[in-house]
């Protein structure tokens, strides 16, 4: 196994596993992947997901031994690694519990396109995170080329993108893709604490704003506006809404059922 899943208190932790290779991306790793993020979405004993590596690196992006031998198997041929990158790929973003990227060391091609999937991200401050692809002469097939510009100025998406520069943590904390930096001997404490903040939230909510958030980019305002109005109004039959309003009227914590 190269992807470990472990529960602690609301949070699954899924662990990138193969440090000898800086965790890599290969075959095997995808699928495990891909079906751990499977797990958590149908684990009810998770709210909260967390993906990190194991080792130095959190994801050094994709094996580019198994891409080449792919490259030379079958040539002009539908690619077998870009398959599964794409059906890796596809399971992390259909995750719709909250995803917490904890990034312990660097996060290049494919591990940057992983943190782009997360909703949140806590880095270390020792941690490098770029693109890459360029240093390679590799098309990047996991986000970054649509995903950067829709984040970043678009300069500065270029400038990533057709460099591979590797940039600290810290600059990408002012870019406010890191949405926070730890002490590497406490980024583990510190992202269990942020993933338990989140667990004590509203799951149906949260739910639902990481949909709305999703998509919304991709509408018109006022389409987005009159969405949001519209899922407004199918929350207030739920559960957790009537839980939340009752217990700020109550003056008490409020205890979700995710209904």
């Amino acid at each position: 196994m190269t992807v470990h899943y472990m529960n602690r208190g609301p949070a699954a932790w899924i662990v990138l596993d193969r440090p000898e290779a800086l965790n890599a991306l290969d075959f095997g790793m995808l699928e495990e992947l891909a079906q751990a993020m499977q797990r958590a979405d149908a684990d009810p004993d998770a709210r909260v997901v967390v993906l990190t590596g194991q080792g130095r690196a959190f994801c050094a992006g994709g094996d580019i031994a198994q891409l080449r031998a792919d490259m030379e198997a079958a040539p002009g041929q539908p690619s077998r690694y870009v398959d599964a990158v794409e059906r890796g790929f596809d399971a992390v973003r259909a995750l719709s519990k909250p995803l917490v990227g904890c990034v312990n060391g660097v996060a290049v091609g494919g591990g940057l396109e992983l943190l782009l999937c997360c909703d949140l991200v806590i880095a270390a401050r020792t941690a490098r995170i770029g693109d890459g692809h360029a240093n390679y002469g590799i098309f990047p097939g996991g986000g970054s080329s649509a995903l950067l510009p829709r984040a970043l100025p678009i300069n500065l998406a270029r400038h990533l993108l057709f460099t591979g520069a590797l940039w600290p943590a810290a600059r990408w904390h002012e870019l406010g893709l890191v949405n926070q930096l730890a002490d590497l001997t406490a980024l583990e404490q510190e992202t269990q604490t942020l993933a338990e903040d989140l667990a004590r939230k509203s799951p149906r909510l949260l739910a639902r704003l990481k949909q709305t958030i999703n998509t919304c980019l991709d509408k018109p305002l006022a389409q987005a506006l009159r969405d949001e109005l519209g899922e407004l109004r199918s929350h207030m039959q739920s559960a957790d809404m009537r839980e939340g309003t009752s217990a700020f009227l109550e003056k008490r914590t409020p205890l979700y059922s995710g209904n």
